[in-house]
C-alpha cells in the first residue's frame, strides 16, 4: 500500500512554481490555501494578486503538473481565485476608505487619446474581474459620460454622493454635475475643493482599483490628487511623434518628483492598418513611447493602434472593450491592462 499524501509534500511541490513578475515561489508569496487530501485527491485555493494576472494559466497549469507529479496523486483540483493587494503608502496621504489602489492616468498634452485609454482600461479591468471605480478629474473638459453612455445626475446628501453605476463600474464626473455646454470657469482653490470631494465624499465602497483620468499636462488638478492620496502608481499615454513624447518625458517626471511610481508608457494611435489591403502605415510615426520608457527605465505597457472603430465607440458611449471586445483593439487593451495590474502587484508587494 502507497505511503499517504501528505501537506508537506504538496507545499513541497508547489515551491517549484515561481511567480515570473513578483520573482518568488506561489508558497513563499501566500498564494496557496486550505489544501485538503482524500487518498489520491488533493485540493486547493490558489489566491491570485489581481483578477487580471496575465499568467493565470500558466501558473494554474504549472501549479497542477507540479503535484500530479507526486507519487500517489491521482486528482489535483484547484479553485482560482484573486484578492488584490492594498498599497502600502510610503509617503503620509489620507487613503480613500475601502480602496485599494488608486492609479492616475495623465498625459503631458492634450489630443494623445488619455481618456479613451483610461475608460477602456478601467472597462477591461472590470471585465477580467476586478471591481473598478473611475474617476474623471478633468474638471474642464469631463469627457467620461459621453464615453459610457451616461448623462444622468448622481444621487446624495450633503455628507455623501452616491456614484454612478456605469459598464459594471462606479463612476464619477463633473460631467454628471454640470451638463450641457455651459463652461466652468474656475480658479485653482475651486478645481482643488471639487476633486477632494469627489476623492473623499463619494461612496466608492470597496474597489480593487480607482481609475483616475487625470487632465492634459502637470497643473492644479495634478497636484491636488498626487498631494492628497496614496497613489499606486502613474500612467503615461503619449503618441509616437516627438512634440507629444516630449511632454510624456514631462509626465514621467512629474510623478517622479512627487514620489509617486510610473507604472508604465501606453503609445496610442501607434499605427494603423488598411483595412482593405492590411498595409501597415505609421501615421504618426512609430517605437517613440517604447525608447521613452527604456530611457527612463520605466515599464512600457504596450501599443494602441489607430482605428475608427475606437474613435465610434467612444461617440457612442460604448468603449471597444465591451463593444467588440474580439478585436485587435480590444485585445490590446486587455493585454495593457493585464500588464498594469501585474505593476501594481509588483509594487504592492515589495513595498
Amino acid at each position: 500500500m502507497e505511503n499517504p499524501v501528505s501537506q508537506e509534500q504538496v507545499l513541497n511541490a508547489l515551491r517549484s512554481v515561481h511567480d515570473p513578475d513578483l520573482h518568488k515561489d506561489i508558497v513563499s508569496l501566500g498564494m496557496i490555501h486550505d489544501i485538503r487530501i482524500c487518498g489520491g485527491a488533493v485540493a486547493f485555493r490558489f489566491v491570485l494578486t489581481t483578477p487580471a494576472c496575465p499568467v493565470r494559466e500558466q501558473l494554474e497549469a504549472q501549479a497542477r503538473r507540479a503535484v500530479e507529479s507526486i507519487p500517489g496523486v491521482s486528482q489535483v483540483n484547484i479553485k482560482m481565485e484573486a484578492v488584490v493587494p492594498k498599497h502600502k503608502a510610503v509617503v503620509e496621504r489620507k487613503p480613500i476608505e475601502g480602496v485599494s489602489n488608486i492609479v492616475a492616468v495623465t498625459s503631458g498634452k492634450g489630443g494623445v487619446g488619455k481618456t479613451t485609454v483610461a475608460v477602456n482600461l478601467a472597462c477591461a479591468l472590470s471585465q477580467k474581474g476586478a471591481r473598478v471605480g473611475l474617476l474623471d478629474c478633468d474638471i474642464y473638459g469631463p469627457n467620461v459620460p459621453i464615453m459610457l453612455g451616461v448623462n444622468r445626475q448622481p444621487t446624495g446628501d450633503n455628507r455623501r454622493i452616491e456614484p454612478i453605476e456605469a459598464q459594471g463600474m462606479k463612476v464619477m464626473s463633473m460631467g454628471f454635475l454640470a451638463q450641457g455646454d455651459t463652461p466652468l470657469i474656475w480658479r485653482g482653490p475651486m478645481l482643488h475643493g471639487v476633486i477632494q470631494q469627489f476623492l473623499y465624499q463619494v461612496a466608492w465602497g470597496e474597489l480593487d482599483y480607482l481609475i483616475a483620468d487625470l487632465p492634459p499636462g502637470t497643473g492644479d488638478a495634478q497636484l491636488t490628487i498626487m498631494q492628497s492620496v496614496p497613489l499606486s502608481g502613474g500612467v503615461v499615454v503619449t503618441t509616437p511623434q516627438d512634440v507629444a513624447l516630449a511632454d510624456a518625458r514631462r509626465g514621467v517626471m512629474m510623478f517622479r518628483q512627487v514620489q509617486v511610481n510610473v507604472l508604465g508608457i501606453i503609445e496610442n494611435m501607434s499605427y494603423f492598418t488598411c483595412p482593405h489591403c492590411g498595409e501597415r502605415t505609421d501615421i504618426f510615426s512609430h517605437g517613440g513611447g517604447e525608447r521613452t520608457s527604456q530611457r527612463y527605465d520605466v515599464p512600457f505597457l504596450g501599443s494602441i493602434p489607430l482605428v475608427t472603430e475606437l474613435r465610434v465607440a467612444g461617440d457612442t458611449g460604448k468603449p471597444v472593450v465591451l463593444a467588440d471586445p474580439g478585436s485587435a483593439t480590444a485585445a490590446a487593451f486587455f493585454e495593457i491592462a493585464e500588464r498594469l495590474a501585474a505593476q501594481i502587484s509588483t509594487f504592492n508587494l515589495r513595498a
